[in-house]
């Protein structure tokens, strides 16, 4: 940290820091009983504990301190915390209203300075806000919300939107206000058309997102939002066909299933009471259920009643195709039989899919090959795990499809032409850390895409900010963190990672066995200290050591999933269908790129690739914005209200950082202007301003820079620099004139 000794007549010195090199035990022995009587001291005054909203003022900063803190906040019903680059949000799991009111969101984009009112979400989103305002570079600003699955990130982002919305328009502008209430209408009722058709009900959370997106909420050259577009990341679509148990389907399905009039049940076959097994845990009632706001929020975004009604006769058709169940055949040679029970439902998803059902049955059963030189083509009978594979198959694809056309249709909607918009503001939600009892490539994908935000914050924050103070002069005592990079090498690394190995494996051209392609893992990788096994499962596995815990991920059908093919035939048969909507989800203008020749190439496109893909694109958009980090921490893993568990919150403050940023923060600056800027924007304080306007610019020489800001920082302050106190009590300079930066205290600015 730097010195707390900021000579009054000197603002360009900084006096070198001692060490406190500790040089024999019984000195250390010494330090530690003081320190401990320091946060005995410190818990004592219990009743106090809960008026620390910034734990930078916390002393000393350990995790007993922070927890302790944010423990007898969320006590007195205080969900939200600030710790130096970071805002800590905890979640209630239980309604609070006046907490997100448009009153309170008009007084936080009122206040003079938000920062003084209570922490919230929306004191974050005011200061991006003006931080677009301000136009200082980089201009465009993120939020990045975080957490486990069930922390509370969906909620958070959705209030962020409103805010926004509300802050948008402005009644300046009447005639602006009309088109930004039906711009701000639409961003916002993206969020339940989205919810709908990619969260679920899972053994952590009730609405959990199963797909990741970047929002970018586009603002014109007056901070007015003109438009929004949504990116997305890996739907998890497997959960269409399989939901583990006491997990359920999307919500889309139990709103069509719950909230279909009589006469809408006729149309899409959805008699009251019928039983589907891709449908577990109907008898749940949930506040996502509602059908009416999923379809109300599509018709304002564009998709009227008519295709509606067509989308939801499509997942009928899906839920009926889940009872399809197959027996084998008596002879080889022969497809495989319908069981009795489920002819009825062939024929149903036939019709409800506009797909002649003798057609639909040949592409679920029969397998085309195409041999030898001559092309010739043979038809062979799948076996019953076959069938059911590719039933399983033909449901993901359609979802998988309809979701991509969800978003784009979306964006249609809410998007602006870049000529419109000036700036913008990306809010993150991507899908919490995961470890469920069996674990497999979703998980390792969602998992690894929190390590690459992890890598961020420890990049942008942890890291970086510590090697500025250094370079530019400051004696700093570096900060121990947590660098997940061994992790993601694992993960992602050239030439030998998980991914790359996995990628391999699907170019071999031969069924992937699981014993041989772990034993290659453990050859390949052992080297990497993330990486273990646990030698007690019978079924092939790798442990990865992630940041926030180990998890350990089963290989059975991973490398399966990672090819993500679909048989041809499937193609074929929904390109033939007379359905309006698959049509344009499987143009016939496809057929080239899906015959059996062109799938069986080596060039294969993974699940992982294109996922790591899309994720290297939001990194790159990430590091171009000024970055805010909103940390949502789940109180207990039963969802119960009110309910602190001290040892699960601590695990969450550990693996993401929070007291290595909070100790960083109290000892540091939170902004840093280079000297060109500051001159620009405080030339006036100086007393010889009158003057200097007509001098030559001196900012391109290094030396008269410092010195004009050293001027500035002189006839602003007399002289007389104001102290802040930080974590351990010591006390440092509001301001430190670097090499080629100003740094500041809030306090400062």
């Amino acid at each position: 940290r730097p010195s707390p000794v900021f000579p009054s007549t000197g603002l360009d010195k900084m006096p070198k820091q001692e060490n406190g090199q500790r040089e024999d035990s019984l000195i250390q022995n010494d330090l530690s009983e003081s320190f401990e009587e320091e946060v005995g001291a410190f818990l004592g005054d219990e009743e106090k504990l809960h008026l620390f909203d910034d734990l930078t003022k916390v002393n000393p900063v350990t995790t007993r301190t922070v927890l302790k803190c944010l423990q007898a906040r969320y006590r007195v019903n205080l969900f939200y915390t600030n710790a130096g680059c970071s805002l800590v949000a905890l979640n209630p799991f239980q309604p609070f209203s006046c907490l997100y009111s448009p009153e309170l969101m008009r007084e936080y984009h009122a206040a003079l300075c938000p920062q003084d009112l209570k922490p919230h979400i929306f004191a974050v989103a005011e200061q991006t806000y003006r931080n677009v305002q301000k136009q200082l570079d980089p201009v465009n600003q993120s939020i990045i919300v975080s957490g486990e699955s069930g922390a509370g990130k969906t909620w958070t982002s959705r209030c962020l939107m409103k805010f926004y919305a509300s802050v948008a328009a402005s009644v300046l502008f009447p005639k602006g206000n009309e088109t930004v209430e039906r711009i701000e209408k639409r961003v916002l009722d993206s969020n339940p058309v989205m919810e709908a058709f990619g969260n679920a009900c899972t053994l952590r959370n009730n609405n959990s997102s199963r797909f990741g997106k970047y929002i970018q909420l586009q603002l014109d050259r007056f901070h007015h939002l003109t438009g929004a577009s949504i990116q997305t990341f890996l739907l998890e679509k497997t959960r269409v066909a399989y939901q583990a148990p006491n997990e359920r389907n999307f919500h889309i399905f139990y709103q069509i299933t719950k909230g279909a009039t009589a006469e809408e049940r006729l149309e899409w076959n959805l008699p009251e009471g019928a039983e589907y097994r891709w449908l577990p845990n109907s008898e749940r009632n949930l506040d996502e259920d509602c059908f009416e706001v999923t379809r109300g929020a599509m018709f304002h975004l564009g998709i009227g009643r008519a295709t509606q009604s067509n989308i939801f006769k499509v997942l009928s058709g899906l839920l009926h195709l889940g009872n399809v169940q197959f027996s084998n055949a008596v002879d080889e040679s022969q497809p495989c039989e319908l069981e009795d029970k489920t002819r009825e439902f062939v024929k149903t998803t036939g019709d409800l899919l506009q797909i002649p059902v003798e057609e639909l049955l040949e592409s679920l059963r029969i397998r085309t090959i195409t041999a030898g030189k001559q092309q010739q083509v043979f038809k062979k009978p799948c076996s019953r795990a076959e069938c059911e594979t590719r039933r399983d198959c033909l449901a993901k694809v359609i979802y998988a499809r309809l979701f991509e056309w969800l978003v784009l249709v979306i964006n249609e909607n809410i998007y602006t032409d870049p000529s419109v918009w000036t700036s913008f503001i990306g809010l993150l939600d991507v899908y919490g850390f995961e470890a469920f009892p069996e674990n497999n490539l979703e998980q390792l994908c969602i998992n690894y895409a929190n390590e690459k935000l992890q890598q961020h914050f420890v990049a942008h924050y942890l890291k970086a900010q510590q090697e500025e103070y250094a370079a530019e002069g400051l004696q700093w005592s570096f900060i121990n963190y947590q660098d997940n990079q061994n992790c993601l090498d694992l993960i992602e690394g050239n030439p030998l990672s998980i991914f790359s190995l996995l990628n391999e494996e699907c170019r071999l051209n031969r069924p992937s066995n699981t014993d041989l392609f772990q034993t290659r893992i453990e050859k390949a990788l052992s080297s990497n200290q993330c990486l273990s096994r646990d030698k007690f499962s019978k079924k092939p596995n790798f442990i990865i050591s992630h940041y926030a815990g180990k998890v350990c991920y089963q290989l059975a059908a991973m490398v399966e999933k990672n090819k993500d093919a679909v048989p041809p035939e499937l193609l074929h048969v929904l390109q033939n269908s007379k359905d309006p909507l698959l049509q344009k989800l499987f143009p016939v203008t496809e057929k080239n790129q899906n015959n059996t020749k062109t799938q069986n190439k080596a060039a294969v496109v993974t699940v992982v690739s294109k996922f790591k893909s899309s994720l290297e694109h939001l990194m790159e958009i990430l590091s171009r914005t000024t970055p805010h980090y909103i940390r949502c921490i789940k109180p207990n893993a039963d969802c119960k209200a009110m309910t602190f568990r001290r040892e699960e919150v601590l695990s969450q403050l550990q693996a993401c950082g929070i007291v290595e940023a909070i100790s960083i923060s109290a000892a540091g600056f939170p902004v840093r202007i280079p000297f060109q800027s500051f001159t620009e924007r405080y030339e006036l304080l100086r007393k010889s301003w009158g003057s200097s306007k007509r001098r030559t610019p001196v900012e391109d020489d290094d030396k008269a820079s410092r010195a004009a800001v050293l001027e500035i920082l002189q006839d602003a302050v007399g002289g007389q620099t104001p102290a802040q106190e930080t974590g351990n009590g010591a006390e440092i300079p509001s301001v430190y004139c670097g090499k080629t930066k100003v740094f500041l205290a809030n306090s400062m600015v």
